[in-house]
């Protein structure tokens, strides 16, 4: 049996739920509250499982893996069932690239680590955090609304079932919305992220629908 170690906001978390979801792969659920405690993800007994700090951490017998792309990955590789992944190299190099824009580019940057910096160091308020994340995700998410013009129209963002791409994709929708980011003119990114929300493994992966929830 797999463990999981998440948080219902963490939009890494939030991804690899989506991705059990699609493969049909049941696990036990640790909530790591990132907030309670003083943080639950730095006590030592979390750091002996991610020296980062940091969640998600998956459990399977003897491995542990951390970062949310390695466990998707991961799971692809070693479970049965639709593949997160496309088989054509040059695509599936595409989808990893269309992913990593938001895994290591837009996401680092609303990281709930360098937005306490950022207030403890700076005396930036919530007015100031808010205009930050804007900033950064409205930016990234509009260079995945190019990559994704640059492609011919489907359901999803590499084609007629959702991947990867879609997995990252959404989780970060989530975070515009909770920062007041404008996606007005994305169209894609729009009509895509409403098109998951119909999938019911999105729909299940939903922070609102996870035992750790808090409004």
């Amino acid at each position: 049996m797999i463990r999981f170690h998440g948080y219902f906001r963490s939009s890494s978390a939030y991804r690899c739920r989506i991705a059990f979801g699609l493969k049909g792969v049941a696990y036990d659920f640790t909530s790591v509250h990132l907030r309670k405690d003083g943080g639950q993800q730095k006590t030592p007994a979390y750091r002996a499982l991610n020296p980062q700090a940091l969640v998600p951490t998956l459990e399977s017998g003897d491995l542990r893996l951390t970062q949310s792309l390695a466990i998707i990955e991961w799971l692809d590789e070693t479970h049965p069932g639709p593949r997160l992944l496309p088989e054509d190299a040059d695509l599936r190099a595409q989808v990893r690239a269309f992913a990593q824009v938001i895994a290591c580019d837009i996401h680092p940057l609303q990281n709930l680590r360098v937005l306490d910096y950022l207030k403890a160091e700076f005396g930036a308020d919530q007015a100031v955090l808010d205009a930050w994340c804007q900033r950064w995700i409205t930016e990234g998410l509009a260079a995945c609304e190019a990559l994704l013009a640059a492609r011919a129209p489907s359901t999803f963002c590499f084609g007629d079932s959702p991947g990867l791409a879609d997995i990252c994709l959404v989780p970060q929708v989530f975070s515009a919305a909770r920062f007041g980011a404008d996606l007005s003119a994305m169209p894609r990114i729009r009509a895509i992220a409403e098109a998951c929300e119909a999938v019911p493994a999105f729909a299940q992966a939903h922070p609102k629908r996870q035992p750790d929830w808090e409004a």
